[in-house]
């Protein structure tokens, strides 16, 4: 049986990734335990395991904590992608590699790049966003220079049921959670409401990925998303709309970031025509499926 490995796997996109890649491969998934700056590691590991695909999901999960931490930012994201990069020729890998970067290198783009393609100019607003370009040519350049088989992924927002309450939908959905629960008075703190994103949900998201590691080119970059712009405002009252109850809503200043795009909105043309992705859930399921994940979790311990 193939073997895929998942660096950085066990978090929120890489579970779910985990359980779709199961049915082909042996999933070796790591976590905090095999640190990708500790290049001592990441090679024993790659030597161990000898993958035949790898997703290399290891990164600092906030633009936010980015901010905050700027040189473990940079050890994570660049000096641990090319640790991984090393360790890989090392065994002369013949697999592929799939580079996760993000919506966030386009930046503020002017709206007459939207719907944005891989074309776009990059305009990094954040430390978050500088590691990914850099991650990004450094793969690139491996793909050219190395003739290593590596593509890289550029998803927009993207959400479902795991998905860690640091982030807004997951926060409304859990917080009317907790309000169906009886465990919250009906109140809901939101950040900014006014920026609009291009939303996928996760398990659509693990499916492109999947199918670009089979049919994705190697040195090329592709945008995952649906081509449709969401503002936040609707999809909250759609939320509270669904949720039976009536509540009301609070800004917390404390959710606001500095340097946030305002608009997102993809072009998937790319990814469609190359490998046949197009998403399947719908917003509205994915949002239920939130609030029930949370549900499920709040009572678990009961």
């Amino acid at each position: 049986m193939k073997r895929a490995l998942l660096i950085g796997g066990t978090g929120f996109v890489g579970c779910h990734m985990k359980r779709l890649l199961s049915a082909e491969y042996e999933v070796v998934s790591t976590g905090s335990e095999c640190d990708i700056r500790d290049k001592q590691k990441i090679t024993s590991l790659v030597e161990n395991c000898r993958p035949d695909v790898v997703v290399n999901f290891a990164f600092i999960t906030t633009v936010k904590e980015t901010f905050a931490k700027p040189e473990k930012n940079l050890e994570i994201g660049f000096n641990g992608m090319l640790n991984l990069l090393m360790a890989l020729q090392n065994i002369n890998f013949k697999g592929k590699l799939l580079n996760i970067s993000s919506s966030e290198v386009y930046g503020h783009p002017d709206m007459s790049y939207l719907p944005m393609t891989e074309a776009t100019p990059l305009k990094p607003m954040s430390p978050y966003s500088v590691v990914k370009i850099a991650v990004e040519a450094l793969c690139y350049q491996w793909s050219q220079s190395e003739s290593m088989d590596i593509v890289t992924a550029r998803p927009f927002t993207h959400v479902g049921p795991g998905q860690s309450d640091r982030f807004a939908l997951s926060s409304f959905s859990r917080q009317i959670a907790e309000m169906q629960l009886n465990r919250r008075k009906p109140v809901m703190r939101v950040g900014n409401l006014d920026s609009t994103r291009d939303f996928t949900d996760v398990r659509d998201v693990v499916r492109a990925y999947d199918l670009l590691l089979k049919f994705g080119k190697s040195g090329e970059v592709y945008n995952i998303c649906t081509g449709r712009e969401t503002r936040m405002e609707v999809l909250l009252n759609k939320m509270i709309a669904s949720s039976g109850l009536k509540i009301n809503v609070e800004k917390d200043e404390t959710l606001l970031r500095s340097a946030e795009q305002q608009r997102i909105c993809g072009n998937n043309e790319k990814l469609r025509n190359e490998t046949g992705w197009l998403p399947e859930i719908l917003l509205e399921q994915t949002l239920l499926d939130m609030v029930d994940e949370w549900k499920n979790r709040l009572t678990a311990n009961d």
